[in-house]
């Protein structure tokens, strides 16, 4: 009887096989009477349907554990076979394990917030200072729903608007000119996700991320959509992104309403948005505080002085 399996799309098959197959060589060592076949995310085993199938759930739990933790080691694969050690998440402020493991948690009070109204609600807006985490939590809840197969996409948005700097002044073509916007979004996707499949899930298109005015016309379903930097949004540019919702989508907008980049005759579409929308059914607003800045100690006491 032959078997296939097709593992987890998010999954790091590098960290899973393990350098030079090792951990693979583990797992069939424990199972001697089937033969295993791995290439890329499809694992082929043939033998005796028993064999077989208790070969694929020995598998699965591996391939769990890599896939919430971003490792996994020989030693792993034998303490998850033979019950030494369950690939369960922790409970508490976990939202995901990152690149090499790394535990990528809700670390401060609204950070926890936004973590509940996520399950509870399909649009979300956290508002607040500069390094509280807004984004990075955001993208941080994205890419777990990715990996649990809740969504097929993510799409990450920002407005393309200068603080201080001319966009025509910038080298390159419009990609190279939008690219130095978007790169916060990089960098905090390239904590979760490793290189080499973060790559391939943005030339698949099942990780976007394009400025604003890209999202005109489009109906973004099964998909979480995240609007960075919303206080330099218009009010019809951000009316226009929030009518982008699909059936099984979320929305997590988020913005810093004291760095407003806009003409001072022009009002914030994030504030006008969140004055409108904040006591509508299925819509959270969170406002983060200096309390919740995250980065350098210093970051804080600079934001406490500027609100002076």
């Amino acid at each position: 009887m032959e078997t296939i399996i097709e593992l987890n799309d998010l999954l790091d098959t590098a960290s899973f096989y393990g350098t030079n197959n090792q951990n693979m060589m583990c797992l069939k060592a424990q199972f001697p009477a089937v033969r295993v076949v791995a290439r890329g995310q499809t694992v082929k085993v043939s033998g005796a349907e028993k064999d077989t199938a208790r070969f694929a759930e020995a598998l699965r739990l591996c391939e769990q554990y890599c896939l919430k933790t971003g490792h996994l080691s020989e030693n792993d694969v034998l303490q998850l076979i033979h019950g030494e050690m369950r690939a369960e998440t922790p409970s508490g402020d976990l939202i995901l394990y990152g690149v090499h493991g790394k535990a990528i948690t809700a670390r401060s009070e609204h950070q926890q917030q936004l973590l509940r109204a996520y399950s509870q609600n399909d649009l979300m807006f956290a508002i607040g200072p500069a390094g509280s985490g807004k984004t990075y939590t955001a993208i941080a809840l994205a890419v777990r729903a990715l990996k649990n197969k809740e969504v097929k996409r993510i799409i990450l948005s920002r407005p393309a608007v200068e603080a201080g700097e001319k966009l025509g002044f910038l080298p390159g073509d419009m990609r190279d000119k939008i690219d130095p916007y978007l790169q916060p979004l990089y960098d905090a996707l390239q904590d979760m996700i490793p290189h080499t499949k973060l790559n391939e899930f943005m030339e698949r298109g099942t990780i976007q991320i394009a400025p604003l005015a890209f999202m005109r016309g489009r109906t973004l379903s099964d998909a979480v959509v995240i609007l960075d930097e919303a206080q330099n949004t218009s009010i019809p540019q951000i009316k226009m992104f929030l009518t982008r919702l699909g059936i099984n989508g979320k929305m997590i907008v988020t913005g810093d309403l004291t760095q407003i980049d806009l003409p001072p005759s022009q009002r914030s579409g994030l504030a006008d948005a969140v004055d409108r929308l904040s006591d509508t059914q299925g819509v959270a607003v969170i406002r983060y505080t200096d309390k919740d800045i995250v980065r350098h100690p210093l970051v804080g006491r600079i934001v406490k002085a500027y609100q002076k």
